[in-house]
């Protein structure tokens, strides 16, 4: 079910109208390349977590495939995708919360979201997958009961629909009314939706059967990235016209205005609480995530000792606290800071999923060598490995020099870049340091031999 909650993002219910509005109809093009890295990605990824199963997952395996360096710095970055993951997700939430209840601040529903969620995850690590089994479940429940009412729609089966058939496929100017190269922008937009899909590799860590459940989530992914993205938007662009006013409306969304065009606009409430699960859903696991790579990072030396302190729980409670100042600071400052200030903030994180995934593949590259090399055999292997592999790399870089010339993304690109930039350089200097202070004690035990 965690695996499950990390596909079925708020962004799937909200951003999803700007990829529609930028593509048309061919927004499924867009979703199914972005799914397609995605499924690859985990797929190398479910590979090395079988092998090695680890709570700093991809970082740790970095280390031991490409340097220290790279999973110093990987994990740096990470950590900071998910902290600033947190005042956005808590701000989304207090927005629909001020909605219900105008009456009260939208900063005080903002702060209460995040204490409670770092609450809960301070008491146990069994409370993140218990709150992540029910926001799962909400979530899942809510997609299919859209996508079977969508078909009842679809079929004229739906009493009190205005909307019915597939027409809108390819009637309102064509099913690629922008061009190829719209779809592309469009899978910029959707790209970032699906992250989150790894930290089932994390969480399984900390599991009785880490192996099976790593096996078992890998193996599902195609078809939950099928039904519940590929499925949810084919709905949306065959009942409703894909430049029409109210689909990208603010306030609203595509699939409120897909329910309203069904006859269904009562539920338009319901569709809010299951955003605002969706939202607690990846702010919980942003705060469980970054927590755990921050333990990590501790455990190798590349973070403050304090953060691989456990409770009697087995709680990393200081990795967490750490992790939930910087939220809080981010709530209190998307509140008082200038909006381009914080907007910069977020932006620097914009590019970090895809740096990722280079690592991941980059990784899995030179692990699959020394497993192979070692004669072990994971659970789960890469298919066509290294041409798939080589292939997905390529596909990596593409994307981002796409970023680099689509004017909207190039500011993320950069200031992630410049942030990647300055925590490799860092990386490197620590590993170098390491080095240096180890060749004299090295060349002090050679020498007392010599002497002896």
């Amino acid at each position: 079910m965690i695996s499950i909650a990390g596909v079925i993002g708020a962004g799937l219910f909200v951003g999803s109208a700007n990829a529609i509005a930028t593509a048309g109809p061919a927004v499924l093009i867009a979703y199914a390349l972005a799914g397609t890295l995605v499924v690859l990605v985990m797929r190398m990824l479910g590979e090395m977590a079988t092998a090695q199963p680890d709570t700093g997952s991809f970082s740790t395996y970095a280390d031991r495939s490409l340097g220290r360096w790279a999973g110093f710095s990987i994990g740096w970055l990470y950590w900071w995708f998910w902290v600033i993951v947190i005042p956005v997700e808590a701000t989304a939430g207090a927005l629909i919360l001020g909605d219900w209840f105008p009456a009260v601040p939208q900063w005080v529903f903002a702060l209460v979201i995040t204490g409670l969620l770092v609450g809960t995850n301070l008491f146990s690590v069994g409370n993140y997958g218990e709150f992540e089994f029910w926001f799962a479940l909400v979530k899942v429940i809510a997609i299919v009961l859209f996508i079977g009412l969508g078909v009842l729609a679809m079929v004229g089966a739906l009493p009190g629909s205005k909307t019915s058939g597939v027409g809108h496929l390819w009637q309102d100017g064509g099913f690629l009314p922008h061009g190829i190269g719209a779809v592309f922008a469009a899978m910029l937009i959707t790209m970032f939706t699906f992250m989150g899909t790894e930290i089932v590799t994390i969480a399984a860590a900390e599991s009785p059967n880490p192996e099976a459940g790593i096996r078992k989530a890998v193996n599902s992914v195609i078809w939950r990235i099928s039904l519940f993205y590929l499925g949810s938007i084919f709905v949306v662009v065959a009942l409703v016209p894909w430049n029409a006013k109210g689909l990208a409306a603010e306030g609203s969304g595509s699939y409120q205005y897909t329910l309203e065009r069904m006859g269904l606009g009562g539920l338009t409430t319901v569709l809010e609480f299951v955003i605002l699960t969706a939202v607690a859903s990846c702010l919980n696991s942003a705060l469980y995530t970054a927590s755990r790579m921050a333990f990590s990072l501790s455990t190798r030396g590349d973070a403050p000792a304090a953060w691989s302190r456990t409770t009697d729980r087995g709680v990393p409670a200081w990795a967490i606290l750490a992790s939930s100042v910087v939220g809080f600071l981010g709530v209190i400052g998307n509140y008082l800071l200038p909006e381009k200030i914080f907007g910069y903030l977020l932006a620097s994180s914009g590019a970090i999923a895809l740096f990722v995934y280079l690592v991941i593949a980059l990784s899995q590259l030179r692990m699959r060598r020394q497993l192979d090399a070692e004669g072990h055999s994971p659970a789960v292997r890469m298919w066509l490995y290294p041409g798939l592999t080589y292939a997905t790399i390529g596909f990596i870089a593409f994307v981002l020099v796409l970023m680099l010339v689509q004017e909207g993304h190039r500011l993320e690109l950069g200031l992630s870049l410049a942030l990647a930039a300055v925590i490799v350089a860092i990386g490197v200097a620590r590993t170098r340091g390491e080095r240096t202070a180890a060749a004299p004690a090295q060349g002090a035990v050679a020498f007392r031999r010599t002497a002896e």
